[in-house]
């Protein structure tokens, strides 16, 4: 292992959804095992998820912007758009606690995962995100919103995306647009806590695994609807709920088919994939990141209104990748048949390029 004079680097992932948490984890491995030190800046939901992998890094609590969905896909814009300024206000909050914690503990470095107040003018600061384009219903909205967006992306030193630059990629014009932000913009390849395995059993130990995720209320209405539908399933099924701060609240279901639990961490979340012949999860960019990296077959399901996962969704379906049904129509004994009759071909991305790109960012650092 070569050291890089161990510099101390401020990360924080953005609390929407535990998406932007997870994906960082690959991130902070490398950090580390490079011979660095790792202060993340989070809220306590994902401090929990963190404390899971890692005994090392140190935390700062710091709030989230605490975003909240609709009930309707329809008001779900509108919904966003009235919490833009208690964003833009945290964005303000968190810009000028970061300038006074660079000044306390003389960080070298600051990696922000979609937190925008997260920059930097005194020390190398990095934006990573897979939206360089934000979807939206209107070309003339989807131009206001890319407009803003690099408004805040060229404050950063770097742009890091989480995809590949060539065609066998997931994010699409997203990550792919025709107006590149300022600041140089590095694809990292897909981030995912699991190395790449092959299913080598005969048999699975789970026929579908349920992976819940997101900002509420749309998490627990995709669980009544699976809770509602699940115990017609005869084979064997894993719903895990996704809220890892949650160990007192049970769900029973008169199935002797099914096992229900609120959290996996990373290890056992990846036995459990490795190890389950379907997935049925939310079109997060993180889920699919670790799904087509572990070459799963999955059901996409996307949060209704969010119109970044319903391009992915639409996108990998067209690609053959993965199998997408809107939340209003998802019947599980018809998506299940459809998964069987679906011809999935699924990518082969082959090694990560993080450790070699992580490396050669610190020494560049030197």
């Amino acid at each position: 292992m070569q050291n890089f004079n161990n510099k101390k680097i401020l990360l924080a992932p953005l609390d929407w959804g535990l998406g932007h948490t997870t994906r960082c984890i690959s991130i902070i491995k490398q950090l580390i095992d490079k011979g660095n030190s790792v202060t993340v800046a989070c809220n306590n939901r994902q401090k929990a998820i963190l404390l899971q992998e890692f005994t090392e890094i140190v935390f700062f609590y710091l709030e989230g912007y605490n975003v909240t969905y609709s009930n309707n896909k329809f008001f779900l814009p509108f919904k966003l758009l009235g919490q833009l300024p208690k964003i833009n206000n945290r964005i303000l909050q968190e810009h000028k606690w970061l300038e006074n914690i660079i000044k306390e503990h003389k960080f070298d470095v600051v990696i922000s995962d979609n937190r925008y107040g997260f920059y930097s003018k005194i020390i190398p600061s990095i934006f990573i995100t897979h939206q360089l384009t934000i979807k939206a219903p209107f070309d003339w909205l989807e131009y206001l919103l890319q407009k803003i967006n690099y408004s805040y992306i060229n404050r950063f030193t770097q742009c890091w995306v989480p995809d590949y630059e060539g065609s066998e990629n997931i994010s699409g014009i997203l990550s792919h647009p025709k107006k590149m932000p300022t600041i140089p913009v590095h694809y990292i390849g897909p981030l995912a806590r699991f190395k790449t395995k092959v299913h080598v059993s005969e048999s699975y130990q789970y026929n579908y695994c349920f992976i819940l995720s997101g900002p509420e209320p749309q998490r627990t209405i995709l669980e009544n609807i699976i809770i509602s539908q699940i115990h017609l399933i005869s084979s064997k099924c894993l719903l895990v709920r996704g809220i890892p701060d949650s160990e007192n609240s049970q769900i029973n279901i008169e199935s002797r088919f099914v096992t229900i639990i609120n959290h996996l961490k990373g290890k056992e979340l990846e036995e459990v994939l490795l190890n389950t012949e379907y997935v049925i999860t939310r079109s997060g960019y993180t889920s699919v990141m670790e799904l087509m990296s572990l070459q799963k077959k999955t059901i996409l399901i996307p949060t209704p209104g969010q119109t970044e996962q319903e391009y992915i969704g639409e996108k990998l379906m067209t690609q053959k990748w993965a199998l997408c049904v809107k939340q209003n129509d998802f019947n599980i004994g018809e998506a299940t048949r459809d998964a069987l009759n679906f011809n999935y071909q699924l990518p082969n991305w082959g090694n990560s390029k993080l450790e070699i790109f992580i490396a050669n960012f610190l020494q560049s650092l030197q």
